[in-house]
């Protein structure tokens, strides 16, 4: 029966990652994704760890919103494309049981939503926190930082962060870089300058339109959405990145899933193989993300002060 399941379950992988490569209306970048290693030897073997709860319910169900290049919400408001759908792929060949996405708006609702049952977890990118690793078991597998999408036309004329001071930047409430900025603010404050007003606002897209209506003068994303974002829209956007002497420090990017679904060490053992087997690296490699890769997984890391 063991081993039945899991032929049925990778037949559903390929079947899923064919009709995957035959969107041509897809990012290049996803339709590249049959080209990936895959499970291999791994195919299902960790689906034994996996709490009875969740093999009785037959399926992982994480939230997310649109944060490109993790996750971008297609126009019917149900596709994903990005590196998330990918790693959660990669994580359900290792499980050996179906993942699925439900499309949520904001980190609050997520974590909230975590807590009641409606998701199973959440792989961000968010931040491991004291306050969140006491409700959840965080996997880190990236760090990254902040930077800030300025319009190349017509927005401030600030070549570093130090010109933001005085400013308004959009960002998503709740998250990563609604703390880094306020750090920045604090920074510009000991400055003796105006400090940075945050515009807090649901996701992504919404921070980028902040700007381009004027509602804001820069939006400030993951060091890895900035660069992502600019790359995509060429010649709209250019970036400035917070310093550690303005706050800046590393974050630790963790796939959160609550203590009480028992699932965040088996989510840790599955990333421990993809780091082993190769397909980590080549993920990172796909996404353009090796400078914000790390070497292994963590299971609830210590926060940086």
């Amino acid at each position: 029966m063991r081993l039945t399941r899991s032929k049925t379950f990778c037949a559903a992988v390929a079947l899923s990652a064919l009709a995957l490569a035959g969107c041509t209306s897809i990012d290049q970048k996803t339709a590249d994704t049959e080209k990936l290693s895959g499970p291999g030897a791994n195919a299902g073997v960790l689906y034994d760890q996996l709490p009875q709860a969740i093999k009785d319910k037959g399926e992982i169900v994480f939230a997310g919103d649109s944060h490109p290049p993790y996750r971008t919400v297609g126009p019917d408001g149900k596709t994903l494309t990005g590196m998330d759908p990918d790693v959660q792929q990669a994580l359900s060949g290792v499980l050996g049981i179906p993942v699925r996405t439900e499309i949520t708006s904001g980190l609050p609702a997520m974590l909230s939503g975590m807590l009641a049952g409606r998701y199973d977890a959440f792989n961000g990118p968010v931040k491991a926190t004291p306050d969140r690793l006491a409700q959840f078991d965080g996997v880190q597998w990236l760090t990254s930082r902040t930077s800030y999408l300025i319009p190349m036309n017509g927005g401030i004329d600030a070549e570093n962060a130090d010109a933001l001071c005085g400013t308004r930047s959009a960002g998503v409430v709740g998250s990563i870089t609604e703390e880094q900025v306020h750090k920045l603010s604090d920074w510009c404050a000991a400055k003796g300058q105006p400090g940075v007003e945050f515009v807090g606002l649901a996701d992504t897209n919404a921070t980028l339109l902040a700007v381009q209506s004027g509602r804001a003068d820069s939006a400030a994303l993951t060091q890895s959405g900035a660069i992502d974002t600019a790359a995509a829209q060429p010649n709209t956007w250019r970036t400035v990145a917070q310093t550690e002497e303005q706050g800046a420090l590393a974050d630790q990017l963790v796939l959160l899933t609550p203590k009480t679904n028992e699932l965040g060490p088996v989510f840790y053992d599955a990333f421990k193989l993809l780091f082993e087997d190769g397909q980590y690296q080549e993920l990172v490699k796909k996404w353009q993300l090796e400078d914000i890769a790390i070497p292994a997984p963590v299971l609830n890391p210590t926060p940086a002060a």
